[in-house]
Formats: C-alpha cells, sequence, structure tokens
C-alpha cells in the first residue's frame, strides 16, 4: 500500500494551490487525486471572465484560469481519473483509477472535493423525467467543453451569482433564455443583476415564483409556475436548475467524520473532528470565488508546514 505524507482530495483550485503553497515550504511527499481526467475543478467550464490568477485581476476566462493553474502545478504528483471511493475502518482510503482498485494511506488527508448545486429531486420539483434538464455545471460543461447546444428556450431555476452566469453561457451558445425563475420576492445576487438581465440579455427575472412542474414527453415542453397563487404554463425547451450548493459529501456523508449539514465540521484551523484529516475550500459550505479557495489553501498549507517543523 502507498503511503503519503500529505493527501489532497481535489484537484481544483483550493486543493491545487495547497499542494503548490506546500511544495514551496518544502514538503515535497504530496499526492493530489482528482476524479476528472483533468485538474482545474469548476472553473475549466466557466467560460465568461472574472478570474484572476494572482487573485488581484479579473481578466481571465475559467479555463484559461485553470489551464494556469495547471502550468502552475506542473511537475506535482497530481493524479486525474483516480476516485476516491470511500475511507476504510482502519482510516485508508480506496482508490479507483484506470489501474483498478488500490488503497493509499496518509499522515495528513485534506479534503479539498468543492460543491454541487441542489439537485431536481432535492428541491421537490415535480413533472417528467426529460432529456433538457440540467444543473449549471452541466450545462456549461457541454457549452464549453462539448461545444453542444443543449436547447434554444430554456427557463433558469435560482437568483444566485451562479444563476445569472448562464446567460452568459446562453449567449456564447447563441441560446436565448424565456425567463429566469426564483422563489424570493428577492433576488439572492445584488439587485442590479436582474437590471442587467432585462436590459443586456432582455430576459425577464419572475420573483415569488416556483417551479411547480417540468412537462413534456421525450423532451421539455413546458413548465408549469406558481406566483402568489396564481399558476401559468410557459413553454420551453429546457429546464437550467441553478444555485443552492451542498457540500460535496459523499465521502463522509455515513458519519465517518461530524458535519454541520453537509459540510466537515472543522476548527478554525481547518482540522476535522478526525485529528489527520482537514477541509478547504468550497466543501465547508461557503460557496467563494476560485481566489478565496486558493488563499485558504494557501493559509492551510502555512499551518501544515508548521506542524512539521
Amino acid at each position: 500500500m502507498e503511503h503519503h505524507e500529505i493527501v489532497i482530495i481535489g484537484g481544483g483550485p483550493a486543493g491545487l494551490a495547497l499542494a503548490l503553497e506546500l511544495h514551496t515550504l518544502g514538503l515535497k511527499d504530496v499526492v493530489v487525486l482528482e476524479r476528472e481526467l483533468e485538474a482545474g475543478g469548476v472553473p475549466r467550464h466557466c467560460g465568461h471572465f472574472g478570474f484572476g490568477i494572482d487573485n488581484k485581476n479579473r481578466f481571465l476566462t475559467g479555463p484559461k484560469f485553470a489551464i494556469k493553474l495547471r502550468e502552475l502545478a506542473e511537475g506535482l504528483d497530481i493524479r486525474t481519473g483516480t476516485t476516491v471511493l470511500e475511507f476504510t475502518l482502519r482510516g485508508t482510503m480506496r482508490l479507483h483509477s484506470a489501474s483498478g482498485i488500490s488503497e493509499m494511506s496518509a499522515t495528513r488527508i485534506i479534503l479539498a472535493t468543492g460543491t454541487r448545486e441542489s439537485s431536481r429531486a432535492a428541491r421537490l420539483i415535480g413533472g417528467n423525467r426529460l432529456s433538457g434538464v440540467m444543473n449549471t455545471g452541466t450545462f456549461q460543461q457541454l457549452v464549453y467543453i462539448k461545444h453542444q447546444k443543449p436547447f434554444s428556450n430554456p427557463v433558469i431555476i435560482g437568483s444566485e451569482w451562479v444563476s445569472f452566469s448562464n446567460l452568459l453561457t446562453c449567449r456564447h451558445a447563441k441560446i436565448k433564455p424565456v425567463c429566469l425563475i426564483t422563489e424570493n420576492a428577492n433576488l439572492d445576487a445584488p439587485s442590479y443583476f436582474g437590471i442587467g438581465a432585462r436590459l443586456a440579455f432582455g430576459v425577464p427575472t419572475k420573483r415569488s415564483t416556483k417551479l411547480v412542474s417540468i412537462n413534456g414527453h421525450e423532451k421539455v415542453e413546458s413548465v408549469e409556475v406558481e406566483t402568489n397563487g396564481h399558476r401559468e404554463t410557459i413553454a420551453c425547451d429546457g429546464v437550467i436548475i441553478s444555485g443552492k450548493f451542498r457540500s460535496e459529501n459523499a465521502l463522509y456523508s455515513s458519519g465517518f467524520i461530524e458535519q454541520i449539514n453537509t459540510a466537515p465540521l472543522t476548527t478554525e484551523s481547518y482540522r476535522s473532528s478526525k485529528p489527520n484529516i482537514y477541509a478547504v475550500g468550497n466543501v465547508l459550505g461557503h460557496l467563494e470565488t476560485a481566489g478565496a479557495c486558493m488563499l485558504q489553501g494557501r493559509k492551510l498549507a502555512a499551518m501544515i508546514a508548521t506542524e512539521f517543523k
């Protein structure tokens, strides 16, 4: 069985920044395990601007940001296409990769597995199971990575920053959203986002509106919504379900470490209920920018480095 001083689970901004800083501080026995075939995390399929490798400027698109991250991390032990299946009773990790199932142990393990949007099922949205219903991450991957146009006139569910980022992805793919729907009376994003959606993109925002069901036969044909007790049917050919992020907790949901909601319960030094397991970045349950996650990774690296002195 392989053993390493530090294993980082997740090769997004937090995990890569952590590994880079540990290397700079002289800790060389560090392995990053990334389930995707390419490191870089969510920014890989965020084609809009707003990313800055030095956390100061915002002139990079997500894919270019991810490329620069990978370039900086070149030479580190980053194992892509490697999924951590579970922690064993001995505290080791069971891995799956192209070479099969294996086990790995580490003196310190850092969870940097990030976050994910709440699913349709978690939101109790009724209706038929149809093609054309997806979250923001899937939509961005289809557009920016696979260069597909999954629909022409979708509705967007949610009013967080990420919900409005779908407008940029739609514009890139020449997709015209019908409207953006939120259950809240006010937007989760700043109010001027709603003004921008209408004036710059021609997309109205429907507030205090709940998605009741998604209708169609083989693909989406319409949605039923309810606004202040009044129901209406809106024609569309797709639904983008965005926001309401949850920590990616598949590895510890069975109670391996203590949680608060779906996030690991940690101290101010990012240490979990098990002294050798830490958590950093968006897995902590607070959706942060890529730059903020990188800063957290560097901060944790400095803390861990002092423990080796």
